[in-house]
């Protein structure tokens, strides 16, 4: 057991959730994310067979990102002929990526020239494949920019950072297999941060066809967790990203921290499976038992498992076995775990799984709640249910108050029986602190920048919202905001300076576009010349700009269609 680590930032784009706070909503409602496969993946309709065939597909259904075309390639300094060519896993990488450090309050700056490491899962490639069906004669040297190891290195090279970067595959374990590996550089101080993610976008059918012929896939593109009609799952799009410290250091930094990994273990299953690629309930189990050692915990202590999860009648009963085995070591008759997936709401994200399931158990620690897990009706009968001191959640359920942190595991399995396990707690309770700002200054000074006037304008629409009533900004001390705006976000050339007393006041003035009257606090004004001049800004004579972060509205991205030629959309 070495020292926690703090997840301090958080993003994603997933079936139905363009952002963490969107999934929290779908999740919350128990709103199934998966739908029918669009015309501009693949034909789906010639490929489609409702029994396993060669060259057939049985589902027409699974989970998909929208808009996976649109990309702010001017943001980072890209060509429209540069962003064509680029595969659509690195330019959502480089998005999501930016989004989950704003999430940390991280500015680019601050972050550039570090020793931050990367750790990137991915199991698939469909652009180059893409690109290769074109024909031979049309492969250009760009298509070098797509090979499978630059996913990460591509994330190192916009952001500028000097640690690991590693792309790795595990099958459906690699995001979670990320996160431990960027948890061991932490703890052994080989890096001072970290961003794990995960990648998956599904654009050839030719995986689908494959597993149709397992098969693995569910005829209904659904997948149904421990339910007696569980047939398979649906491969789906997905990308999600964390930023990690220790925790030691995120506090010291001032830092939001949103959950702590307090442990983790890699294993496989070896021979004990009795084939290659079949799971084994005494492995399984074994994994378990190395994570809650690791992390330092009784497994009778965890509250929530969110499982793998694939809903097919080969692991389900093999994962619910094996967690009611460990789990029920010491554990109180009532005080059963939950267990759910969120392959329920979203189909199998496959390389950025782990990273789905991890940003969903943060949500429900942080939320205190256990989400439905989806299209359990009849439970299994090949579990023994009675037997497993393990519930199901169909409906939203409050985590059990126990007078300490909440604590959760989460499980990844790769095909090649490659499995890993977290152990994350949730986060000890904020103090509400005191800005130096508040306490001294009835007006603030709020700074806006983006990296075009069009995006600025945007930006100014986004904070409208926020301060506004009913605002999510609307909960915080306009001091911690402008606090956070000035501090915790990187400032581009295009820049609004706002000064009033209140959220009201701030708000008038960003509808105003902004107000150049003197101000009665001639150091603000002096302070908010000097940010619309393109200087950096800092109290001076003794004082601090203190304050605590809190959320603000992320960077309005200006996207345009970018797609290899000759390859249509339509």
């Amino acid at each position: 057991m070495g020292e926690p680590i703090a997840i301090v930032g958080m993003a994603c784009r997933l079936p139905g959730a363009d952002s963490v706070d969107e999934l929290w909503d779908l999740l919350a409602e128990g709103r199934d994310a998966t739908s029918e496969t669009p015309a501009d993946r693949f034909p789906v309709d010639l490929l489609h067979s409702s029994e396993p065939a060669p060259g057939k597909i049985i589902s027409r259904r699974s989970g998909y990102l929208d808009g996976i075309d649109r990309f702010d390639a001017e943001f980072f300094g890209l060509s429209a002929t540069e962003a064509d060519d680029l595969d659509p896993q690195q330019r959502l990488l480089m998005t999501t990526t930016w989004e989950a450090l704003e999430d940390a309050g991280i500015p680019f700056e601050h972050v550039a020239g570090t020793r931050t490491g990367v750790y990137v899962g991915a199991v698939r490639l469909d652009y180059w494949e893409l690109a290769v069906r074109r024909g031979l004669t049309s492969l250009t040297g760009s298509l070098v920019y797509n090979n499978r190891s630059v996913l990460s290195g591509r994330l190192s090279y916009t952001f500028d950072l000097l640690g690991p970067s590693i792309t790795l595959d595990t099958a459906c374990s690699s995001s979670l297999v990320a996160v431990h590996l960027a948890c061991q550089s932490l703890r052994a101080g080989e890096t001072t941060m970290a961003i794990a993610a995960g990648i998956n976008l599904k654009l050839v059918p030719d995986e689908d066809i494959v597993l149709s012929q397992i098969p693995v896939l569910a005829p209904d593109g659904r997948c149904k967790f421990g339910d007696a009609r569980a047939d398979g799952f649906a491969a789906s799009d997905g990308v999600g990203v964390v930023v990690l410290k220790p925790l030691s250091r995120a506090r010291a930094d001032g830092d939001r921290i949103r959950a702590v990994l307090i442990g983790s273990t890699i294993s496989n299953d070896g021979a004990s499976g009795g084939s290659l690629l079949a799971p084994s309930v005494e492995a399984h189990a074994q994994m378990l038992r190395w994570a809650y050692e690791n992390a330092g915990v009784r497994p009778a202590d965890i509250d929530y498992i969110e499982a793998h999860g694939t809903g097919t009648p080969l692991i389900d009963p093999v994962e619910f076995t094996a967690l009611g085995e460990v789990l029920a070591e010491g554990r109180p008759a009532d005080q059963p775990c939950f267990v759910g997936s969120i392959k329920t709401n979203i189909g199998h994200t496959e390389g950025a799984a782990g990273v789905a399931s991890l940003i969903k158990t943060v949500l429900c620690l942080e939320h205190r709640q256990v989400v439905p897990s989806l299209h359990f009706t009849v439970p299994n009968p090949a579990i023994p249910w009675e037997e497993l001191p393990l519930v199901v959640p169909t409906r939203l359920e409050p985590l059990p108050d126990r007078a300490r942190p909440a604590i959760a595991g989460i499980s990844g399995q790769g095909i090649s029986a490659v499995n890993t396990h977290l152990v994350v707690r949730e986060a000890d309770p904020v103090s509400p602190g005191r800005s130096e700002v508040r306490s001294t200054r009835n007006r603030h000074l709020l700074l806006l920048s983006a990296r075009t006037p069009a995006a600025l304008n945007e930006l100014v629409a986004r904070y409208v919202g926020y301060l506004g009533p009913g605002g999510v900004g609307r909960k915080h001390e306009l001091a911690d905001i402008c606090f956070s705006a000035a501090k915790r976000r990187h400032h581009h050339l295009h820049r609004l300076a706002v000064i009033a007393e209140s959220h009201d006041g701030m708000v008038a003035k960003l509808e105003g576009g902004g107000s150049t009257a003197p101000e009665p606090d001639s150091r603000l004004m002096f302070l908010a010349e000097r940010y619309l001049m393109g200087r950096s800004v800092e109290w001076g004579n003794g004082q601090r700009w203190e304050g605590r972060y809190v959320p603000l509205p992320t960077y309005p991205w200006q996207n345009r269609s970018h797609w290899l030629t000759g390859v249509g959309r339509d």
